[in-house]
């Protein structure tokens, strides 16, 4: 039997053992180096950070496990699952003791659809992150607009179905239209342009943008990048209405307004005069029932204050308010009498005071005022010798004397003044 690791060819006399032939295959794949492979992934796993899974060929049943370790698998930038195509780079790997091939898995995309679902993905985070659905981004639509412009595709139903529903809301209501394509290459630059000539137009108040619907791919143009931030920019309030419930376009995550469809936006931009006219009669009868409960309330409460004793007969308030006028009067003039009297005799009582006082009160006793003639008041005799002109205050009035200077009293041995 040959030795493990021989080089010899194997015959039936010498064969390999299991594990030389094992390592053989092993180095031949190993030569292989990586290589890029497509396919769809039938098995995704993912244990304790690493993922495990299948891939199968697009063709053919042809089937390889694959490996993608940690490293690797915090790196991808989109989600995987059961079911998507994708292009791997890989390296081939034998597993001697197992007798597995298995690929590591170095990079990992999705292709066609995948790849592009993962490139909106890419959009719709950015624009999430730059803040552009924000609900505090979302601007009210005007109750009744009075010009709407309308971007959508040329006698399209989207275009009808806006029109008519919104002029059975409301007759009145005017519409400014931009034809765009919706779907295809030019859709994307067309529906720009009409957001963007709209949203000059000082006469729209509104925009509206409608699609009937359709498949994913028809749908793309409006989630171009383009078409998402020229709605983002407007300053016009912006309603999307491309009617697609499944697949969400960016449109609508920036749109001041969603529409699940071209009929449900006409609903949502315009009000229904039905329903406004009805409106506007049940708050009349509200209002005339609260203006008929206000006035019977009212009516009710004048009677009730015709009906007290005051106001049913109101002399009777004259009547006591003169007797009490009567009273004060009464009041009044005797305590005006009584302070008269008062000040009278308080009158006479100072009079008689200062009469008691009063220099005229001693003449009348009989006394005399002696003056000089420059109006000094003589006190003693040596101020008039003798032959000095005199004047005299009597009670009953002033004479004139002539001094003999001064005498005796006789007994008392004083001088005296003639």
């Amino acid at each position: 039997m040959a030795e493990a690791g021989s080089s010899s060819p194997a015959t039936r006399e010498t064969p390999w053992p299991v594990a030389l032939m094992s390592e053989k295959i092993a180095a031949w794949i190993e030569r292989l180096g990586t290589v890029w492979i497509e396919g769809e992934i039938t098995q995704w796993q993912l244990r304790g950070g690493h993922v495990y899974g299948k891939l199968k060929d697009l063709s053919q049943d042809a089937t390889v496990s694959f490996t993608v370790w940690r490293s690797v698998a915090q790196r991808l930038t989109s989600e995987f699952a059961q079911g998507d195509r994708v292009v791997a780079l890989v390296k081939p790997n034998f597993w001697v003791k197992g007798g597995t091939l298995t690929v590591q898995v170095f990079e990992l995309s999705h292709v066609g659809l995948g790849e592009l679902l993962e490139r909106l993905e890419r959009l719709r985070r950015q624009l999430h992150a730059e803040g552009l659905f924000d609900p505090d981004r979302k601007r009210p639509l005007p109750f009744l607009p009075g010009l709407i412009g309308l971007v959508t595709g040329r006698d399209s139903d989207a275009e009808k179905d806006v029109i008519r529903n919104a002029t059975l809301r409301w007759p009145g209501v005017r519409f400014r239209v931009h034809h765009a394509a919706v779907q295809g290459d030019r859709a994307a630059a067309e529906v720009t342009a009409g957001i963007e000539a709209l949203d000059r137009d000082p006469e729209v108040e509104v925009i509206v943008v409608a699609r009937g619907g359709g498949d994913f791919q028809n749908l793309l143009p409006f989630s171009d990048e383009r078409v998402v931030r020229a709605a983002a920019s407007a300053t016009t309030p912006l309603v999307s209405a491309i009617g697609h419930e499944a697949d969400r376009p960016l449109l609508d995550e920036v749109a001041d307004l969603r529409a699940s469809t071209p009929t449900d936006a006409a609903k949502r931009i315009v009000p229904d005069v039905g329903e406004e006219l009805a409106g506007i009669d049940q708050a009349r009868a509200r209002m005339s029932s609260r203006l008929g409960h206000l006035l019977q309330h009212e009516t009710d409460r004048i009677l009730q204050l015709r009906g007290r004793p005051v106001l049913a007969s109101p002399e009777r308030i004259v009547d006591e308010r003169a007797e009490e006028l009567v009273r004060w009067i009464a009041r009044g003039t005797e305590l005006a009498e009584r302070s008269v009297e008062d000040r009278v005799r308080a009158l006479a009582e100072t009079r008689a005071r200062l009469t008691a006082l009063s220099p005229k009160a001693t003449l009348e006793r009989g006394y005399t005022i002696a003056q000089l003639e420059d109006g000094e008041v003589l006190r003693d005799p040596a101020q008039a010798p003798a032959g000095t002109a005199l004047r005299l205050a009597l009670a009953g009035g002033r004479i004139g004397a002539t001094s003999a200077g001064a005498v005796s009293t006789g007994s008392g041995g004083e001088s005296a003044e003639r």
